[in-house]
């Protein structure tokens, strides 16, 4: 069986450049294609203060899917528990699983940015949202599981279940199509990551971010084993691993290279990532594959040549095989959803690496 091809739109517009509405619609006609493509899923990214990541409802992105798509499982990556009531929530992810008839995931997390926590009502430090996140996802599966009637009042939240009334058919009723409930994935962007950590320990899906070099991944995967470890479980299977990558695949590497450093994915890093990480102490060290390079050296190109998969289809597919082999083994590619633009560039990028590039490596 060869590696899976997943996507993780997050997304990426480029603010003041089109219209929200329009910007959405991009987004659902990228997807569509994905589907046609034979796209493994994809995952949706919630953020409320983000203008370049502007989906804060991926849920009713992902409504909006269900008859543009047919086999492309639509996921959440990732639900940012604090913005959430779990009473609320287990209601609204359930009935999205029925709706899908189980063709969903269902990605959670503390979610990247405070800006996003506190404009849901929150004013909360990292280590209350990381044990609010942990709550949160333990009371939605307890209410899936068992609701037992009853006040359920921690530090985060208060809400109460009523006793059945059963001769008119009113009780906590609601419950996902998937038994006990759907796949849940955890994404992490530290090389010693705590969340990764949690997703051995609890079975649950490991995915890596997109702008890690491979002795970070390496050490991300050791956070699983350790998870898993620690709860004293089998070690995880690494076909379950979800690695991003930004790709994009031309006619011949040059021509790829500087569509990628020129186009949609090097204004993404050059306006965004690179500036949000640099604010960030010690993030813009974790994209060094050497601990002792400056700052100032992690360009676009370094980006390019290290860290993207850009390329021929050729050079596409042995640094596919290159990552494969330094980081021993992963399931599933997931491509980061950038801008098509040009679009017809853009669609061949993935019709030939869903076509051409992943039936190669069919042996890893």
């Amino acid at each position: 069986m060869s590696i899976l091809l997943g996507d993780f739109t997050m997304p990426l517009h480029r603010p003041g450049v089109s219209a929200w509405s329009d910007t959405l619609d991009m987004d659902i006609e990228r997807l569509s294609m994905l589907d046609e493509l034979g796209y493994s899923e994809t995952w949706l990214g919630e953020h409320y203060t983000s203008r370049w990541e502007n989906i804060p409802a991926p849920d009713l992105i992902i409504a909006r899917l269900i008859p543009e798509t047919k086999t492309m499982k639509l996921c959440t990556g990732v639900t940012c528990m604090p913005n959430h009531n779990p009473f609320h929530l287990a209601h609204r992810i359930a009935q999205l699983d029925q709706m899908l008839k189980g063709r969903f995931m269902w990605g959670v997390g503390p979610g990247g940015f405070p800006g996003d926590i506190q404009a849901a009502g929150f004013d909360l430090d990292s280590t209350d949202h990381r044990k609010m996140t942990a709550e949160a996802i333990d009371t939605v599966l307890k209410l899936w599981d068992k609701p037992d009637p009853g006040r359920y009042k921690n530090e985060f939240w208060d809400f109460t279940i009523t006793e059945p009334l059963e001769d008119i058919g009113m009780s906590f009723h609601i419950k996902p199509y998937q038994n006990p409930h759907p796949p849940i994935a955890v994404a992490g962007s530290r090389p010693d990551s705590k969340t990764l950590e949690m997703a051995g320990r609890r079975g649950w899906i490991p995915m890596s971010i997109n702008f890690l070099p491979t002795a970070a991944l390496k050490s991300q995967w050791l956070s699983v084993e350790k998870g898993a470890r620690d709860a004293r479980k089998d070690p995880p299977s690494r076909s379950s691993w979800r690695i991003a990558r930004d790709v994009l695949i031309g006619d011949t590497t040059k021509e790829a290279r500087k569509e990628a450093i020129e186009g949609s994915i090097g204004v993404a890093y050059e306006e965004y990532f690179l500036r949000i990480l640099s604010k960030i102490p010690g993030r813009i060290q974790q994209l060094k594959i050497d601990p002792e390079m400056p700052d100032r050296d992690v360009t676009l190109e370094y980006l390019a040549d290290n860290i993207w998969l850009v390329g021929s289809a050729d050079e596409v597919e042995e640094k596919i095989r290159r990552l494969y082999a330094q980081v021993g083994g992963f399931g599933y590619l997931v491509t980061i959803g950038h801008e098509w633009n040009p679009k017809e560039f853009w669609q061949n990028s993935h019709e030939v690496l869903s076509k051409e590039v992943i039936p190669r490596l069919s042996e890893l």
